[in-house]
């Protein structure tokens, strides 16, 4: 399958500290990636290059077949749906929920004076379908719970059907329900076969929801272990990822982790 992300030998420098070193990575089409690992790996840093945010120091890389550096980001960025804490500080806490998804066709966070036509109203009322928040439509961001905004969220990043779909940390600060809620969400979009190819980033094996396919594990900017799942959950790539050993398992399409015993 055509790759939809491809890096090379990357690396971002920032002062002193390396945040990303000499990371190689491919995503093709299809593909639903979970990128783990422990805080100060590198996750954010990867996915701000992945987005056409942010530029390696060294390496090379590509973007939906568009070589990073050789393209007008602008026109690349509407193709790649985004999902992060970052963005969610700068929405509106007074914009109306179906208005929220809908600027999404503009790029912009809250309505001024865009115009829209009946396939962008389409489209933005069935992605409130699809992610099950059809009665938030008329609520304001700011009275929503976190699981509720996580989800509007996904929904705005789906409205230009981007070809690639970035997720950062969307389970954060979620109670056990909210995380619930959001992992069947996105099991159900990583089972659409006519779904973007997909990248979620994480900290814990538990909210990888089911269909997910591959993952990535960081440590200190460099890679630990990438590929399907059958090749990387493994017990001892996880431990030398997050630098304990750790236990896994795996039943019903779910995963856990806990703290193992040294050397069992």
């Amino acid at each position: 399958m055509p790759a939809v992300l491809e890096l090379a030998d990357v690396t971002v420098r920032r002062g002193e500290a390396i945040l990303l070193d000499r990371v190689t990575w491919v995503v093709s089409e299809g593909e639903r990636w979970v990128v783990l690992g422990p805080n100060g790996a590198g996750k954010t840093t990867l996915l701000q290059i992945a987005a056409a945010q942010l530029f390696p120091t060294s390496g090379a890389v590509g973007v939906l077949g568009d070589l990073l550096g050789s393209v007008d980001v602008f026109e690349l960025r509407p193709r790649i749906g985004l999902t992060s804490a970052a963005l969610a500080e700068r929405i509106p806490r007074d914009e109306r929920v179906r208005d929220l998804v809908l600027s999404a066709a503009y790029g912009i966070v809250g309505r001024w004076r865009e115009h829209y036509d009946d396939l962008d109203h389409g489209r933005a009322e069935s992605l409130l379908v699809e992610v099950g928040i059809t009665q938030l439509a008329d609520r304001t961001f700011g009275t929503l719970s976190e699981g509720e905004r996580k989800r509007v969220q996904i929904a705005r990043a789906l409205m230009t059907d981007p070809e690639l779909l970035l997720l950062d940390e969307p389970a954060a600060g979620l109670d056990l329900g909210g995380r619930e809620d959001l992992v069947s969400t996105l099991s159900v979009l990583a089972y659409n076969p006519d779904a973007p190819a997909t990248v979620l980033v994480s900290h814990h094996v538990e909210e990888i929801p089911p269909g997910f396919t591959h993952a990535l594990m960081l440590r200190q900017g460099r890679v630990m272990a990438a590929g399907s799942f059958d090749e990387v959950m493994t017990e001892a790539h996880l431990s030398a990822t997050f630098g304990m050993p750790l236990s896994l398992s795996h039943a019903d399409g779910r995963w856990a982790a806990r703290r193992g015993t040294r050397g069992g």
